[in-house]
This record gives C-alpha cells, sequence and structure tokens, in this order.
C-alpha cells in the first residue's frame, strides 16, 4: 500500500533516504530559528535552505517547522528529529576525520580553540613548531573564551583546544603542557612593586583590577584572593584583555595578576609598571591541550602536545611530562 506521500510503505522500504545537504540544512534552521541566520551560517543561499529542509519533510513524510510571517518554530517532531540529525552529522564527521588521518597523520584542518589569555602569548611558539615540523598541516585558529571553546569541542566545530585547565567535563580528555607562575603588577612607586617573596597574603589588602566575567583568569584570580583569606569582591573595574588591565594599572587604577607568560609582553609597553613575585608556593595556572574522548587523530594530537612540550621550554615555565 503506498504511503500517503506516494512512496511504498513498511519498515523504509522504498522511501528515499535524506541527503547531507538536507541534515545540515534543517540543524542549522533548529539552531538559529531563522532562515536568513541559518543561511549565511552554512554558506547557503536562503532560497537553496527553504527548498532543502522542505525536501527533507517530504522525505520524511513529517512536517519539521512551524512557518508563521515573524518566526521559525520546531514542531515537535522537529524537536525531536532535530537531535538525531545533529547525531547523524558529527559522525559523517568523525567519519571523514578518521579518513583523514588514516590517508596521511599532520594533514589536512585542525582548528585550534585558544583562549585570549593564551593566545598572544603561545601562539608564536606554536606557529613556529606547526610550520617547521608539520608544514602540510592547515592550522585553523580560533580565539574564544572557555564556554564558548569547550561548546565548540563537544559539538565538532573545533577539533583541540589550548586553555587552562583543570576543566572537569566528560568527554573531554586534557594533555596537559606546562605549569606557570602569576606575579603582580603594580604601578611605579606601590608599596610592594618590585618586591620577591610576597606572601599571598598581601591581596587581602589591595584594589585588584580583573578581566570581565566569563574569562577563565578571572575566576583564577578570585580563587587565589580567597586562598590568600579574601572574602569580598576585589574589584570595581575590570577590562576586556590583559593589554587594557595593565594599562589600568599603569594609570594608579590599581594591581592585577599576571600569569608569567604574559609579564614580557604586557609590561614592556609602559615605564609606568613594576611586578613583584610570590613566595613558594606561588599561585599558578596549568595549560594543556583538551581534545574529545576517542577523537579519532587522538594519536597526532598526543604527539603535537609532546612536541609542544619541548618547543615551549624556553619560555618561564615549568614543562610537564604527558603522565602529570
Amino acid at each position: 500500500m503506498a504511503s500517503p506521500t506516494g512512496r511504498a510503505g513498511g519498515k523504509g522500504g522504498g522511501r528515499r533516504s535524506p541527503s547531507l545537504a538536507q541534515l545540515r540544512a534543517f540543524t542549522a534552521v533548529a539552531e538559529h530559528l531563522h532562515f536568513r541566520d541559518a543561511a549565511a551560517a552554512i554558506g547557503m543561499s536562503q532560497p537553496a535552505l527553504s527548498g532543502a529542509v522542505s525536501a527533507l519533510e517530504e522525505t520524511l513524510g513529517v512536517t519539521l517547522l512551524e512557518r508563521t510571517t515573524r518566526k521559525v518554530l520546531l514542531s515537535p517532531a522537529g524537536e525531536r528529529l532535530a537531535v538525531r540529525a545533529k547525531a547523524v552529522l558529527a559522525e559523517v564527521g568523525a567519519l571523514m576525520e578518521e579518513a583523514e588521518a588514516v590517508r596521511a597523520p599532520f594533514t589536512g584542518a585542525l582548528r585550534l580553540g585558544v583562549i585570549p589569555t593564551v593566545a598572544p602569548y603561545l601562539l608564536p611558539t606554536v606557529l613556529r613548531l606547526v610550520h617547521d615540523r608539520y608544514p602540510d598541516l592547515d592550522l585553523q585558529v580560533h580565539e574564544e573564551q572557555t564556554a564558548s571553546l569547550l561548546e565548540g569541542l563537544t559539538a565538532g566545530r573545533l577539533d583541540l583546544l589550548l586553555l587552562a585547565v583543570p576543566l572537569g567535563m566528560p568527554g573531554v580528555l586534557e594533555l596537559p603542557l606546562f605549569d606557570e607562575d602569576f606575579v603582580l603588577v603594580t604601578p611605579l612607586g606601590h608599596g610592594l612593586g618590585g618586591q620577591e617573596g610576597i606572601p599571598r597574603e598581601a591581596l587581602r589588602e589591595l584594589r585588584l583590577l580583573l578581566l570581565d566575567e566569563g574569562h577563565c583568569l578571572r575566576d583564577q584570580a578570585l580563587d587565589i584572593c580567597r586562598e590568600a583569606g579574601r572574602a569580598d569582591a576585589p574589584v570595581t573595574t575590570t577590562a576586556a584583555g590583559l593589554s587594557t588591565l595593565v594599562q589600568l594599572v599603569a594609570g594608579g587604577l590599581g594591581v592585577t595578576l599576571l600569569p608569567r607568560t604574559a609579564v614580557k609582553v604586557e609590561t614592556t609597553r609602559s615605564d609606568q609598571l613594576l611586578t613583584a613575585y610570590f613566595a613558594d608556593p606561588a599561585p599558578t595556572r596549568r595549560i594543556a591541550l583538551a581534545m574529545r574522548s576517542g577523537a579519532a587523530r587522538s594519536t597526532e594530537y598526543q604527539e603535537l602536545a609532546e612536541a609542544l612540550r619541548g618547543a615551549l621550554r624556553p619560555l618561564p615555565v615549568r614543562v610537564l611530562d604527558a603522565k602529570a
């Protein structure tokens, strides 16, 4: 007996399978709930995208979207099938990644996500290493905050992350690279400026300037303050990046904490700054590569991590071994 759409009935007998283009179009609309935005996101014209979604509805025999003059909504069936469609596309992506890795290691694209408080200070080393040792690797760098990077990694938009850990996220494997100390940056003439061996407890009384919400470095600095016995929120002025933060310090608005890898770049821009160093054990942060557990190119990523450990040794950090 023919189905209502004119295809043979039964368990898929005679029914066409959806195309990948149709699934990509539908998942884009499901994510953006807007045809124009969805079309732009996947590089498809709006008429083509609309046609692909309509074709998918015909192929599946269900209504996926509720279209009005003002907005697009997922139907109940659309909400259920959007999850399946996204999973199918993720598996196809994994298949292509596996095939690429089998053909030749360290070739093709590698989408690397990096946090803003690491990118300016480590990327020169990373890019030099890739250029010299892996010339056939197409490294694509994306600078984003931690939450966005993790979303991109789990969704398959990114392959590898360079960021501060621990993350404590299921399904994400961390490859530790190094630990680095924090230093205190003060304006010229500050009582702690230029000193060594300062106790963490000194942070209890300082006017500390921090990055905006969303930066993991802000959270790390607040943790350091709490460990030093400071219970209140120590910040009234914030900045979107470390460069601005340091300039605020140079202007006398307060002090800040910088990771050691950032000190040379950020403090040489002004002669109105001094650095101070904490007594051992100094507050630290750990930087690692992070990948999806079971990633098809995991062997490559682990080799890259080991190569990076060697390349990073000239920096003011404590390089870790793979088992750290």
